[in-house]
């Protein structure tokens, strides 16, 4: 270690009393972490691409420092959907320390790793208070059945008004419309549903009614309409 001139000259002056770091919580334990592997917790980090054009939401279960398992969600860029198949082959098994120096791909998901990176070292995750934290799996039950991304996708103009797309319950099949064509409700398709019925077994046409519903006053609609197309759906 090289010291400066001025530094070398200084008299020594003892520093007193110092505590150390503050403790974080972790699993339900107050930790001061001083190294890499006194980190264990599962949590979240949002990250977005320079150009904003596309957003990830990564998950990443961590124990004694070592990440153990990694859900990666994606949406609005083709690029970043597949970025994030390399991604959770690479995070599995590094350190948290490698993971944020190590090259994702996508810009969008290393600002994630960034920002989970953060709350994870001050102690702010979803696990804090948790005894023996989140089982490994856990990333799992965030997608629900059908382990699908909950997404939503809306759509709208002045001339024209609203579009619902797709929501928490899936795909919006069509959109119920009152006597003044405000919505008061919609059809849907559960995509994973659907799927789970048709790898059972079940006949698709059959697959797909099972999996369809709606929600709101959809019985009390004047008119029902496609979402993507505007023509009146039966």
């Amino acid at each position: 270690m090289i010291y400066s001139k001025e530094v070398e000259e200084m008299c020594t002056v003892k520093q007193g009393v110092h505590h150390g770091c503050a403790p974080i919580p972790e699993e339900a334990k107050w930790v001061k972490a001083k190294e890499v592997k006194d980190i264990s917790a599962y949590t979240h980090g949002v990250g977005w691409c320079a150009p904003q054009q596309g957003a990830c939401k990564l998950s990443l279960n961590v124990k004694d420092g070592i990440i153990q398992e990694a859900l990666v969600e994606t949406l609005g860029c083709s690029g970043m959907t597949h970025s994030a198949a390399m991604a959770a082959e690479i995070l599995p098994g590094l350190t948290i320390l490698e993971a944020l120096n190590t090259d994702l791909v996508c810009d969008a998901i290393n600002t994630a790793m960034r920002e989970l990176f953060l709350q994870i070292v001050y102690g702010r995750s979803q696990s804090a208070f948790s005894e023996e934290g989140l089982p490994i799996g856990a990333g799992l039950e965030d997608l629900g059945k059908g382990l699908r991304t909950m997404t939503g996708t809306t759509y709208g103009t002045l001339k024209k008004g609203p579009r619902y797309l797709e929501l928490t319950e899936g795909y919006i099949t069509a959109v119920a419309l009152d006597e003044e064509d405000q919505i008061i409700g919609y059809k849907y398709v559960n995509f994973g549903r659907m799927m789970d019925f048709i790898k059972g077994g079940e006949d698709p046409k059959v697959a797909l009614e099972k999996a369809s519903g709606q929600y709101g006053r959809v019985a009390d609609a004047v008119k029902l309409i496609d979402p993507r197309t505007d023509k009146e759906v039966k």
